[in-house]
């Protein structure tokens, strides 16, 4: 990746239904150069996809909460990422250091399905510990890693 690569990926990640003509302009390429490019990034595996972002509160998904989760043991780390994987309303989904093994986001309409998704979670074989925390407000969610 050079200077000219991270130009266009920090257009694609302001705006990743922009045009190649429009990038080409700002980067001073032409428009195959710029789509040639994109598509080298994309066959890379630097672009992984393209998606959209939608805006959780205007979708009636208002609910915002981080829940930590500590295993019994490794063994059960499994089944417990399997329900994750098929449970809608889980967004993120990472495996940490530290107190706890698991920290999720979870995207909610109200605080009574929050409830029902901390029941469910607690009801996972192998989970032994939850805290919650429920998001105010966000002060900054970039979606993408800057390059």
């Amino acid at each position: 990746m050079d200077a000219t690569d991270i130009k266009i990926l920090n257009c694609l990640r302001e705006n990743s239904r922009e045009n190649a003509s429009v990038i080409g302009e700002k980067v001073s390429m032409s428009v195959s150069a710029v789509i040639e490019r994109i598509k080298k990034l994309e066959n890379s595996g630097v672009i992984k996809k393209y998606t959209v972002i939608l805006d959780s509160k205007r979708v009636n998904k208002d609910v915002m909460a981080f829940i930590s989760i500590s295993m019994e043991h490794p063994k059960y780390n499994e089944g417990f990422v399997s329900f994750i994987k098929n449970n809608k309303y889980i967004i993120e989904c990472n495996y940490i250091t530290g107190d706890f093994d698991f920290i999720l986001k979870a995207c909610v309409d109200s605080t009574e399905m929050l409830e029902e998704i901390l029941n469910e979670i607690k009801s996972v074989k192998g989970v032994s510990l939850t805290r919650t925390l429920i998001i105010l407000s966000t002060i900054k969610n970039d979606y993408s890693v800057s390059p």
